[in-house]
């Protein structure tokens, strides 16, 4: 998994700290920002997340590259609906060899490992057939369209991806830009960071956090999973960890 934070909103903790004021400010948005130091920003973001006020948060964005990551663990991270994406695509993009992920709990025993591996090897070769029949079947309905062949096996080609692709697995690598605001974050950290998330997109969701953490700390520091401040919000279906929890998100702040 390789994760990159390749944008983000400039002075984010300034910009969210101006937002909040100009609510109770006569003063415009450009001057309340020049007014505030990086330490009253600081004080002023912390006070907003005692109070629980987040929407002035959602005025900061963070975008991120992500690689190395399955099927499986995208379509977990789509479901948190305000955020932007924009992902390989498996109809246009042709997968023959694709990449895989396998998981830790099955490379851990080498019976699981082999079957695993035998079954996306066997997906391979499925796909790879699919495609090659489609490719002529498309191809020759396409030349008695009237299309050349080279215009014709080009033609087929992309349109044999489209249908193969539902042979492939959630194992299936992909890549993914991911843009969301520090409030979706919080709520994206709150829920994937827990330890009750499934393993990928809890590492996901912790690298992530370790680099929002990094770009706006004191944003970020008031942010994931619910343990970390206060009650555990998972009810009966708790780890029953939040000690180790807490401590772990400590080490990762360099607290």
């Amino acid at each position: 998994m390789n994760v990159t934070l390749i944008s983000h909103t400039p002075e984010p903790e300034k910009l969210i700290a101006a937002a909040a004021r100009l609510c109770y400010s006569d003063a415009g948005a450009s001057d309340i920002m020049n007014n505030f130091t990086n330490e009253k920003a600081a004080d002023f973001v912390d006070m907003l997340a005692s109070m629980g006020h987040e929407s002035p948060m959602e005025h900061v964005s963070f975008t991120f590259a992500i690689e190395g990551i399955s099927r499986a663990c995208s379509h977990q991270l789509v479901r948190h609906r305000i955020a932007s994406y924009s992902q390989k695509s498996q109809r246009y993009v042709n997968e023959n060899g694709f990449e895989y992920i396998l998981p830790p709990e099955i490379a851990a025993v080498p019976e699981a490992k082999a079957e695993f591996e035998k079954q996306m090897n066997a997906v391979t070769e499925s796909y790879e057939k699919i495609a090659e029949i489609l490719t002529e079947s498309h191809k020759k309905s396409f030349i008695a369209q009237g299309l050349s062949e080279k215009e014709a096996a080009s033609k087929a080609r992309k349109k044999a991806y489209e249908d193969a692709r539902f042979v492939l697995p959630n194992a299936c690598e992909t890549k993914i830009v991911v843009t969301m605001n520090a409030r979706s974050l919080f709520n994206f950290f709150k829920h994937r960071c827990c330890n009750r998330a499934q393993w990928e997109i809890r590492e996901l969701a912790i690298e992530m956090y370790r680099l929002c953490y990094a770009a706006a700390p004191n944003i970020f520091k008031n942010a994931g999973p619910s343990c970390c401040f206060g009650k555990c919000t998972e009810g009966k279906m708790s780890c029953g960890k939040p000690d180790e929890v807490r401590e772990f998100f400590k080490n990762l702040r360099g607290e």
